[in-house]
């Protein structure tokens, strides 16, 4: 079995929500972990897990950020991760995947599916063997009990129901310590 973990050096973890219907706002988790488990040489039915540390969240605004991590949305103290832990990881053919798993925000676990495109795998100049996916998703904010919202005088939705997450993982082959 092989282990690869995320180098979180050259790695993203990104979201995008509607603010008034008429515009995005693009947040980040800037402190996170998560590893995959390979058989063999492929990535077909690896075990991916990961999970993000939500004080660590980053919209450019520290209000707005003080507001996420809030009990109006994520409640940072009293639920510190999101976390991710697959049930399947599926080759729909050449580069693509599917990615199933359960997807914990709050006190809320639920499957989520995620579009994978798997980038290649190189071994970089330092020995090191490093694979790079793009990962793609959309979720309901609110199945997730980030209920908050508010409505302008004009009717419009303050923040969007739907979030879009996308990520770009770059993962790092974990060499066995030779006894």
């Amino acid at each position: 079995m092989a282990t690869w973990n995320i180098d979180p050096t050259h790695s993203e973890i990104q979201f995008k929500v509607k603010h008034l219907v008429i515009s995005t706002v693009t947040g980040y988790f800037r402190s996170f972990n998560g590893s995959i488990k390979t058989e063999g040489e492929s990535f077909e039915g690896a075990n991916v897990t990961f999970e993000a540390d939500i004080d660590s969240v980053d919209t450019n605004n520290d209000d707005r950020d003080a507001h996420l991590k809030s009990d109006d949305f994520f409640n940072a103290e009293k639920f510190p991760k999101m976390k991710f832990e697959s049930t399947s990881f599926k080759n729909k053919g050449d580069d693509d995947y599917e990615l199933k798993g359960n997807l914990t925000i709050r006190d809320v676990t639920k499957e989520v599916t995620l579009d994978v495109t798997h980038g290649g795998t190189v071994d970089d100049p330092y020995g090191q063997t490093k694979a790079g996916f793009e990962i793609n998703g959309t979720l309901n904010r609110k199945e997730f009990n980030l209920k908050w919202n508010a409505v302008t005088e004009a009717g419009n939705v303050v923040v969007g129901d739907k979030v879009k997450l996308h990520m770009n993982v770059q993962v790092v082959e974990q060499v066995a310590e030779e006894a």
